[in-house]
């Protein structure tokens, strides 16, 4: 596997992703600092994203490893829209198991590729933020920038 990283530097840090032979193998906030552009287009896209451009990553192709459970949270996860957020609740009834929030929120706090499976867009039932791997500042950030109306709770 030809393995390469795409690295942006963003508003609320650097973020790195592990491209393997195109595909987003890993991804995340990072404490390096600096630039790294892949063959892929992977930190094209990035960029886009942090430059406006929210729907920017959702043609890239990942490639999670994890039980079958969470490889299904995460796909389900690809298909909420820039913009928009989803209660652990609603995903887990999305995927038809209404009674797994809990897992679904496992599935969520380990999510091997952050940001382009868009874990950020999960919220807590009435609107509070719940978790985020990288800090909460950061989830917020991410909402406001993909949705500047929307309304976030104040950290």
């Amino acid at each position: 596997m030809n393995q390469e990283f795409a690295q942006v530097e963003t508003p609320i840090g650097a973020f790195r992703a592990v491209v393997g032979d195109g595909i987003v193998r890993t991804a995340g906030f990072v404490k390096t600092y600096g630039v790294r552009r892949d063959s892929s287009g992977v930190h094209d896209a990035l960029a886009a994203y942090f430059a406006g451009d929210v729907d920017a990553l959702d043609a890239l192709e990942v490639a999670p490893q994890g039980t079958a459970f969470k490889q299904t949270v995460w796909k389900a996860l690809r298909e909420v829209p820039a913009g928009k957020t989803i209660s652990y609740g609603e995903l887990a009834a999305g995927i038809g198991a209404p009674g797994a929030a809990r897992a679904v929120g496992t599935a969520n706090a380990t999510n091997p590729i952050c940001l382009i499976i868009p874990c950020h867009r999960v919220i807590r039932t009435g609107g509070a933020l719940g978790g985020y791997g990288f800090g909460l500042e950061r989830k917020q950030w991410l909402l406001a920038h993909e949705n500047p109306a929307f309304e976030l709770p104040h950290l």
